[in-house]
């Protein structure tokens, strides 16, 4: 137990937030930081790049991470990665792996110092997670600054069961403050009320499957138009700050997927700011 002072002297010992991505700054401009010691779900349509958005993230937030992929095979992540650090595009990168050439050391150079560690077991459970952790305790004698579970769906228990995601929400909050570490966890919104005359608008914290959106201490909808590259970041719910329920209100980043580059979008003529709503906002 803990008195409200000591509570108060505990959470001034820990970080509070995510250390600074520049390219975030449009979302930052919006009264949002990423929790640190916190969970953290980022939620989207199929086919939205939440995945390629959340490598790109463990990638430059420069923090060790382990990262339970279910959804991204291992070469999936070595070509995204090594797009990241090298920003060449993923096809010349394949290519160059496959061909057995010496740019293979080089892309393996660019990614030695990445404090990066991938679990692929699909599903992904607990007993496997716990074993990872300890290992990783055992290895390094801390636990990973940042876990992610790609994604929530991929959970045992939680492919499609409403009381079966729940515990699972339940157990990442607990892996949360029993480890300290920054859970980000990815989940899917629905496709059903998606609009016809805004298809590329964020998914409202309504359209979150199961409504777990609002477990998490931060929530973040997320939608991309493949039609000029933008990618749309909506703080739906925020335990800290400021959020939208509605996902109209978002931050607006360029994505360059073949490269697995995002980069904040230039104010519109006349604005100040890097973020707007999405009735009014045009690229």
């Amino acid at each position: 137990m803990f008195s409200p002072g000591q509570s108060l002297r505990l959470g001034a010992q820990a970080a509070a937030h995510l250390p600074y991505v520049p390219a975030l700054h449009p979302l930052y401009s919006l009264g949002v930081r990423l929790p640190a010691g916190e969970v953290i779900m980022i939620a989207g349509r199929s086919g939205t790049m939440k995945s390629l958005f959340c490598l790109w993230l463990a990638y430059w937030l420069r923090l060790p991470v382990v990262y339970f992929s279910a959804d991204m095979t291992a070469s999936t992540v070595a070509h995204r990665l090594a797009a990241a650090a090298t920003g060449e595009p993923m096809s010349t990168i394949r290519e160059s792996l496959h061909a057995g050439s010496a740019d293979q050391a080089r892309y393996s150079d660019a990614l030695a110092s990445v404090p990066i560690s991938f679990v692929y077991d699909s599903p992904v459970t607990w007993e496997g997670v716990d074993e990872t952790l300890d290992a990783y305790v055992e290895l390094w004698d801390t636990y990973p600054a940042v876990i992610v579970v790609d994604n929530l769906m991929d959970v045992t228990g939680a492919a499609a069961d409403y009381t079966g995601q729940m515990e699972a929400m339940s157990a990442l909050t607990e892996l949360s403050r029993a480890t300290g570490a920054t859970v980000i966890v990815l989940h899917h919104a629905t496709d059903k009320t998606l609009s016809k005359t805004d298809p590329w608008k964020p998914p409202a914290r309504s359209d979150i499957k199961g409504g777990l959106s609002e477990k998490p201490a931060l929530s973040l909808a997320v939608s991309h138009n493949p039609n000029n590259e933008a990618f749309l970041i909506a703080p739906i719910k925020n335990r800290h700050g400021f959020a939208d329920p509605t996902g109209e209100t978002y931050a607006a980043l360029h994505i360059d997927p073949e490269r697995c580059q995002f980069s904040a979008v230039k104010p519109l003529p006349g604005s100040t700011s890097t973020f707007t709503r999405s009735r009014t906002h045009e690229r």
